[in-house]
């Protein structure tokens, strides 16, 4: 672990009245693994939709997904 996040982690620990920042690293550990989880089947169901759009469709999205990724910072 990073001194820094050490240091943020107690920072966090001390503002809920608790001494030592387990409670902060379980909690974190949850919604990581609950947002992986989400993203784990926002892929299987895009996956899923492999082939049911219409070329025109499919062009039309990766014509918007090369917009954004242009102009993204």
């Amino acid at each position: 672990m990073k001194p820094d996040h050490r240091t943020r982690l107690l920072e966090i620990a001390g503002r809920r009245g608790e001494k030592g920042f387990s409670s902060v690293v379980a909690e974190a550990i949850d919604s990581y693994l609950q947002a992986d989880a989400v993203n784990t089947e926002l892929r299987k169901r895009a996956l899923r939709t492999g082939g049911s759009l219409s070329k025109k469709e499919a062009e039309t999205i990766r014509r918007r997904a090369a917009k954004i990724r242009a102009n993204w910072r």
